[in-house]
């Protein structure tokens, strides 16, 4: 049977899925045999993976197509999309940069001006530099005196940068070129003579997508050199794990160096500069025990001041000397409080706090010695983030924004901590003619869960209102109220948004985080569908209008949702999902996530990942939701094998008459750097899907 022939039995609403080969393949794990029928799709190299791509789309593009409402929810996305975005500014060298999107330009552009209110100059054009939009600005760095920038560029969405470095006086770049950076940012030293990086080694033949990524080195690359010169800084030939970020003190004098390797615990050492110089030396450490959160902020005086969650699960403040670094010689500046700490800054000759209480922003100000001086007022329940700079600034800028309240940027002047806004984007959306409400919902343990719900005013409680339901839960990484246009869209054509602050993120604390890792992963799908039991409960919706959205590891949380209780929704899209829980840690970084899911190596860690792992959990015979999975082809941060595999699987069952479909973007990745003109098309492919499902009738 060719790969184009129908499947025969597997239809859906006159859907014809293609048929997907499989293989005798099977492993091991600690005495269970686990078959693996479509390991072949993990080649993404191979011609006949490529095949199935170009079958699945073919299938996928028809049914969506032939959707009434596909076009008018494009239309509309396109409508609410199309208004200017601001990058927060930051200052280098006596000059302001920031990014900045007309509305639907393919990439944002950066610009620069010497004052805020001069005309700014284009810095870099990212629409420049490719056809089709998929060059993307990842991140750039001015030079201390603001003549030079370093900018990293990549293509197709992968996670691979490359580096250049442009003068900013002719708009040319200067012929240094740093290639096979990933993870890193460019971090120059005071004397603007060279940066520091961390990259790995050029991958092997066919496995740039793939390949697992080890053995990081941090390296200095001094300007004019080319790269196979740049001086090896710190890498550890017996930790393949290590990788490394560098922060340059604001005086100049020293270098703090985070070694990571996965999860939210990390190292912390110290590397002395020669008077903003880098001379070589070695980086000595203040802990390599990776037994909690390091995050450097600033050095004052001798010592340096970190952000940890050592032995305060909810962050505190401490002050490091390098020369005394044992825990006993730390100095407490700011002790742990009720509320989660998630950000701190030095800037201004003060401390600024950024804090979660009850997953919304809180900012309070503190002078350099720890002393609180103020609780900076904020809009509303939202978010607010930025309070970057250098210690002798006099301003530094933030954001803020919910729901249903487009991202505002503001300057503060760090003098009397007085606001001002500084762009406020014009929008299609009426934000006045919606509310958004944090409720909470008690888990299947007892557990107190915030969800924010945003919809029009007026809503009626009968059942009937079609829901989306978002959700991640994981990594330390906290769900808060912020705008984005999918959610703006759903709530304009009627529906209800809800975002739900589940476990294994970091809303209260590494407690939080921790209830929902590894053995205790399942808590956080217990939260979710406790999410969705209450809407349901509370009249907000009913099973065959509620959807449920994530992506990354929330596509993981969708996929193991909807195969635990299936009869709880009407439709699905897990979107770059992790879904093989037993081989996720042999492909590009993979292995930095055991700490938050464990790992099939282990006996017993095996045994809860085969429980909820997605592809492995399919249920055949029970009547599933519709999905649609999507991915990009050139995702090498959760390889597209993951999605490519658990839609072969989920086709092959008997599930149900619902659709099974998988989307696979071209020429795009794990999500960064997509262009306008895809991120439109991919997400008004989702709410139609939603709408097409729920039978809603567009204007």
């Amino acid at each position: 049977m060719s790969l184009l022939t129908s499947a025969g039995a597997a239809l859906a609403q006159g859907l014809s899925y293609p048929a997907t080969r499989t293989v005798e393949h099977s492993d091991s794990y600690h005495g269970q045999t686990v078959a693996d029928p479509y390991r072949w799709l993990e080649d993404d190299n191979a011609a006949e993976t490529k095949d199935w791509v170009k079958a699945q789309n073919a299938v996928t593009d028809r049914f969506l197509a032939a959707m009434p409402q596909r076009l008018p929810t494009r239309e509309l996305y396109t409508k609410l999309y199309n208004f200017e975005k601001f990058g927060l500014p930051k200052k280098s060298g006596g000059a302001y940069f920031w990014r900045h999107n007309n509305g639907l330009q393919p990439q944002a552009v950066l610009y620069t001006a010497r004052r805020l209110k001069d005309q700014p100059q284009v810095a870099l054009d990212p629409n420049q530099l490719s056809s089709d939009g998929t060059v993307a600005l990842n991140d750039f760095a001015p030079s201390p005196k603001g003549r030079l920038m370093a900018y990293g560029v990549s293509k197709a969405g992968s996670d691979w940068q490359s580096w250049r470095v442009r003068d900013l006086q002719t708009g040319q770049d200067l012929p240094d070129q740093i290639e096979w950076v990933k993870f890193s940012s460019a971090v120059w030293t005071p004397d603007g003579k060279g940066f520091f990086y961390s990259r790995y080694d050029a991958p092997k033949e066919g496995e740039k997508l793939t390949g697992a990524n080890v053995f990081q080195k941090l390296y200095y690359h001094r300007l004019g050199t080319p790269q196979d010169e740049d001086q090896l800084v710190l890498h550890n030939p017996q930790e393949k794990q290590w990788g490394f970020r560098p922060v340059v003190s604001d005086d100049g004098q020293s270098v703090a160096i985070v070694v990571w390797k996965g999860g939210n615990k990390n190292g912390l050492m110290v590397l002395d500069l020669v008077k903003g110089r880098y001379a070589g030396g070695q980086a000595k450490p203040i802990t390599l025990d990776f037994d909690a959160e390091y995050s450097p902020v600033e050095r004052v005086g001798q010592s340096w001041i970190v952000r940890t969650n050592k032995d305060a699960p909810r962050g505190r403040l401490v002050a490091i000397d390098p020369s005394r670094p044992a825990p006993a010689h730390w100095k407490t500046l700011v002790a742990e409080g009720p509320d989660a700490l998630r950000g701190a800054s030095a800037v201004g000759a003060k401390l600024v706090l950024s804090y979660l209480k009850d997953a919304a922003s809180q900012v309070r100000v503190h002078a350099l010695d720890g002393r609180a001086l103020q609780e900076f007022p904020l809009p509303g329940v939202g978010t607010a983030s930025g309070f970057d700079g250098a210690l002798s600034d006099r301003e530094t800028f933030f954001s803020y924004t919910s729901l249903n309240r487009p991202t505002e940027i503001y300057a503060l002047d760090l003098r009397t901590l007085k606001p001002s806004l500084f762009k406020r984007p014009q929008t299609a959306f009426d934000a006045d003619q919606f509310e958004v409400k944090r409720e909470f919902v008690t888990s299947k343990d007892g557990t107190r869960v915030p969800i924010f719900i945003a919809h029009k005013k007026g809503l009626k409680l009968d059942g009937s209102n079609p829901t989306v339901l978002y959700g991640y839960g994981g990594f330390n990484v906290p769900q808060i109220p912020s705008y984005n246009v999918s959610a703006a869209t759903w709530m304009q054509m009627g529906g209800v948004w809800v975002l739900a602050s589940i476990r294994g993120g970091g809303e209260y604390g590494a407690a939080w985080h921790e209830a929902g890792t590894q053995l205790k992963k399942q808590n956080v799908f217990d939260d979710f569908i406790a999410s969705a039991e209450w809407l349901i409960k509370t009249g907000y919706t009913r099973p065959d209008k509620l959807a449920v959205n994530g992506g990354s590891n929330g596509g993981l949380l969708v996929g193991a949702v909807i195969n635990q209780r299936p009869e709880l929704f009407g439709a699905a899209v897990p979107a770059v999902g992790v879904m093989d829980m037993l081989r996720f840690h042999k492909f590009t970084i993979g292995w930095a996530w055991v700490s938050d899911y464990g790992s099939s190596d282990h006996p017993e860690q095996f045994q809860a990942l085969r429980a909820y792992s997605p592809l492995h959990n399919i249920k055949s015979g029970v009547n599933y939701p519709a999905v649609m999975i999507t991915t990009g082809d050139h995702d090498d941060r959760v390889v597209p094998a993951h999605s490519f595999k658990y839609a072969a699987a989920l086709q092959a069952a008997q599930t149900g008459e619902a659709p099974k479909l998988i989307r696979i973007d071209t020429n795009a990745g794990h999500g960064a750097g997509k262009p306008t003109a895809k991120i439109i098309e991919e997400r008004a492919d989702m709410l139609a899907f939603f709408a097409h499902r729920f039978g809603m009738t567009l204007n």
